[in-house]
């Protein structure tokens, strides 16, 4: 677990999404403390993927508002990065016709300095800022245990590693927000704890917070200082792994015999 922080990355403010008549979130409001791991969990068809796209900007909300780093965030897909905030995919995502480290370099394009017309034209600024993007990715490529595959196909790749490689993509934007949907789906045991250990370093290490929704329960009471429980989309319970695995009602809709076991 990380340590007690003091701040606040995101702040979500009484969330309604409808679509028709289906009500999707309903009064949704959470906070996400800065250098911190938050889980969102709960059933399926419970909102958790609505709440991802609300404050990505790929749903409006209908009332509420969003707050990153204290100020009012309408988000627009394309400007998140630049923003500081990352997300990955449910799958792995990558691109197949690039190689891994290329995979990787495509993360930090909002970094370049050089413009279009350099890059181009092949003017040395470009030049200078592939060399710079082209170390980031190979640096985190070897942080991450892969750097052996930086020039590996993504169609080629154990699902794991390609989860690994996504990853990577998602750091090297240096995100000061970074959302993992289901990172540990389609993964075994032993990939699960090593993502784990990754998740939880992951605010010291790259100086992010981190907000995950995750079905993996193992997982989320491993790594996520708080956690925000989610029920035909109002929030049900939230707190501490603690405080949430000895919620009666909670332990009997959502964790079972899984955490206790």
């Amino acid at each position: 677990m990380t340590p007690q922080h003091t701040g606040t990355v995101l702040e979500l403010r009484g969330i309604g999404v409808s679509f028709g008549g289906l009500v999707a979130l309903d009064d949704v409001s959470m906070t996400a403390a800065t250098g911190t791991v938050v889980g969102v969990i709960g059933p399926n068809g419970a909102g958790k993927t609505t709440l991802f796209n609300v404050i990505c900007g790929f749903v409006e909300p209908n009332t509420g508002s969003v707050l990153f780093e204290q100020k009012p965030l309408r988000p627009r897909p394309h400007q998140l990065a630049a923003k500081g905030i990352v997300r990955t995919l449910q799958g792995v995502g990558l691109f197949r016709g690039l190689t891994v480290l290329e995979n990787v370099m495509a993360g930090a394009t909002h970094t370049a300095r050089a413009g279009l017309v350099s890059a181009l034209l092949g003017l040395p600024r470009s030049d200078r800022d592939e060399r710079r993007l082209r170390d980031e990715a190979m640096t985190l490529l070897d942080e991450l245990g892969i750097a052996e595959h930086a020039q590996a196909w993504p169609g080629t790749l154990p699902y794991a590693v390609g989860k690994r490689v996504a990853l990577a993509r998602a750091l090297v934007a240096r995100p000061r927000l970074l959302l993992l949907d289901e990172p540990a789906g389609g993964l075994g045991g032993e990939d699960v704890d090593e993502l784990a250990a990754l998740i939880v370093d992951l605010p010291r290490r790259s100086d992010c917070s981190v907000m995950l929704v995750e079905h993996h329960m193992d997982l989320v009471m491993k790594v996520c200082d708080q956690i925000v429980v989610l029920d035909f989309g109002r929030v049900v319970a939230s707190g501490t792994p603690a405080q949430v695995r000895d919620n009666p009602a909670v332990a009997e809709a959502y964790l079972g015999a899984e955490v206790g076991s």
